[in-house]
């Protein structure tokens, strides 16, 4: 009996035939074409087309048309929320690993928020928490009428302090458009800082310039580090190459690795990018905020300094080889506090530096340089060259106009291999070697913060070393930089260039030793590049040159492998040379310096 045929039926197609049907007593398996079994096609096979599907049911149920489903009746949900409302995924808004409104990956509603019109409005709200622990080593000078010790009076006093930050971000932007493939139309953003520090020291007048004051100090600040309004001008091109303005309290960095200035100001800057974003350009003029002392933060309530600062820098990449990134930058830096006396927060003079005559200056300088990232081969390079020239009105050692002339360079070369990366580093900063004639060499930056040589697990990158017996309230090296540049401080300070350079030599090696894990090893020498200026301010007849060796270990967990949780334990030591054992010394006659550095940041 032959049985009902199928519902469905396949005709052959244009590359099939029919195969012939079977006998009873055929038993045997199809015949196989190799060239088409699934995942063992021949290259350049292309196999035959399938047939084409007929329905032949007449019992079957129509589909409902299209009219059944009114779409005026039905919510549809943005692509941002699509997923959520199959179900895929379900918003949390304290997790900052999915998507999440209040971190950016969807707009927000128009119906929820007030003066939001629009679909492609966009929130990102963020929170970091830094906390320091910070035990260390360094020469510290004994008050002139008062110690912590009776019977104990001398040049230096004992070496040991420590440090505790707890510091809050709290920021917030607010910012229109696509920015996945494009430059935001317009954003808003405001980011606020709250610090909480503890200082302990051995001895009297380090923290507070009252001799009566204890020896250790406790301090809070709120400073204001981003609050500005980026505009989007327009596109020059289908692959959205931009102009933009930024008005504001903003960061700005004016090189790769922060050589020259980098910081948090209040400025005006336009700048957009060319040819694909091969060309990129910035033009910045910033009006300097005053810092809070302790903490380093904007104190935005204090008037703005007389100071200011105009950058005008280009980036081309692939030049002047391929892999490599060219930037030239030219800046000017206008200084007008001849006319003040600042006083910091804990009483200490800032403006101007307790050194020489002790009269306060003006000064305009020019800094033209050359900056370079990228790669040659399997050598990864950054390299930097700056040349400083310009006028100092009232030189501190001669009370006459100087004229100034002072250079920088930093060279960092590095090899990739497997989970190493081994590193060579070099910096010079040329020093003065005539304080009494009219020109300065001592190079000095604006606000420097170099991601160089360590970094701040580097000895001599992190502390900041007091100069005692050439002048009073006077650091020879400056907290988060490399140049020894004898300023009061370098958030409140002036720029010196009345100073003995440096020169630095190292090695060191990130060693990746998991995803979630990192050890990073420094090995830095360093001189002075000139003791001329020591010389005079100390009445010595001869200083040596080398300030000795800074060796440091990190190591660096980051417990999901992403940034939002990052812990630092670091260990720093340094290893004196003649000339640092010639300038400093300490109570208990201890031979090196050390610093440990456990930093751990919290980030939503």
């Amino acid at each position: 009996m032959q049985a009902n045929p199928p519902a469905t039926q396949v005709e052959p197609g244009p590359a099939q035939s029919v195969p012939p049907a079977a006998d009873d007593d055929d038993q045997g398996p199809p015949p196989v074409d190799n060239d088409s079994i699934e995942g063992r096609r021949r290259p350049g096979y292309e196999g035959p087309l399938p047939g084409r599907v007929t329905q032949n049911n007449p019992g079957a149920v129509r589909a409902p048309p299209p009219e059944a489903f009114p779409t005026d009746q039905i919510p549809l949900p943005d692509r941002w929320r699509l997923i959520e409302t199959l179900g895929v995924v379900k918003e949390r808004w304290f997790d900052p690993y999915n998507q999440n409104t209040l971190k950016g990956d969807r707009p927000l509603k128009a119906d929820k928020w007030p003066l939001i019109t629009g679909d492609d409005w966009f929130f990102s709200g963020s929170l970091v928490s830094d906390t320091v622990i910070e035990p260390r080593t360094f020469p510290i000078p004994v008050g002139v009428q008062t110690t912590e010790r009776p019977d104990s009076l001398d040049i230096f006093g004992k070496d040991a302090s420590y440090v505790l930050s707890q510091t809050f971000l709290l920021g917030a932007a607010l910012t229109k458009g696509s920015t996945a493939f494009k430059p935001p139309e317009i954003e808003y953003r405001v980011t606020l800082a709250f610090n909480l520090n503890y200082a302990n020291v051995p001895e009297r007048r380090i923290l507070l310039v009252e001799p009566s004051a204890p020896s250790h100090r406790f301090d809070h600040f709120v400073g204001v580090q981003e609050a500005f309004i980026d505009y989007h001008i327009r596109n020059v091109s289908d692959r959205y190459d931009f102009d933009s303005i930024r008005v504001g309290i903003q960061p700005f960095q004016a090189d790769f690795r922060g050589f020259l200035f980098n910081d948090q100001q209040l400025g005006i800057r336009l700048f957009g990018n060319r040819d694909g974003n091969r060309f990129q350009y910035n033009l910045a003029a910033f009006w300097r905020l005053e810092k809070d002392t302790n903490s380093g933060l904007n104190a935005v309530l204090q008037r703005p300094r007389d100071d200011f600062l105009l950058i005008a820098n280009v980036y081309r990449q692939d030049f002047l080889i391929p892999a490599l990134t060219s930037q030239v930058t030219v800046a000017y830096n206008m200084n007008r506090e001849g006319d003040e006396f600042k006083i910091d927060d804990n009483g200490f003079p800032a403006r101007p530096a307790l050194l020489g005559d002790l009269r306060p200056r003006n000064y305009d300088v020019v800094y033209v340089g050359y900056n370079a990232d990228g790669r040659i081969g399997r050598i990864n390079l950054t390299g930097s060259a700056y040349g400083a020239f310009g006028q100092d009105r009232y030189s501190f050692f001669t009370s006459r106009t100087a004229e100034i002339r002072a250079f920088f360079a930093a060279l960092e070369a590095s090899y990739d291999h497997d989970w190493m990366r081994l590193r060579l580093s070099g910096a010079w900063a040329s020093g003065d070697n005539d304080p009494y004639d009219d020109t300065e060499t001592g190079y000095d930056a604006v606000f420097e913060n170099p991601v160089f040589a360590g970094a701040d697990t580097s000895y001599w990158i992190r502390q900041s070393i007091p100069f005692a017996g050439g002048g009073r309230a006077v650091f020879l090296n400056g907290r988060n930089g490399i140049l020894n540049s004898l300023r009061s401080s370098k958030e409140q300070g002036q720029s010196n260039f009345n100073n003995p350079g440096l020169m630095l030599a190292g090695a060191g090696g990130d060693f990746d030793l998991t995803p979630e894990f990192r050890l990073s090893a420094n090995a830095n020498h360093l001189w002075f590049e000139n003791t001329a200026t020591l010389q005079a301010l100390r009445n010595e007849g001869s200083i040596p040159r080398p300030i000795g060796w800074d060796l440091s270990l990190a190591a660096i967990w980051r417990p999901k492998a992403t940034q939002n949780i990052v812990a630092r334990l670091s260990a720093a030591a340094l290893l004196p040379g003649e000339g640092f054992r010639d300038l400093f010394d300490n109570l208990e006659r201890h031979r090196n310096y050390f610093s440990v550095l456990a930093n751990v940041i919290v980030s939503y």
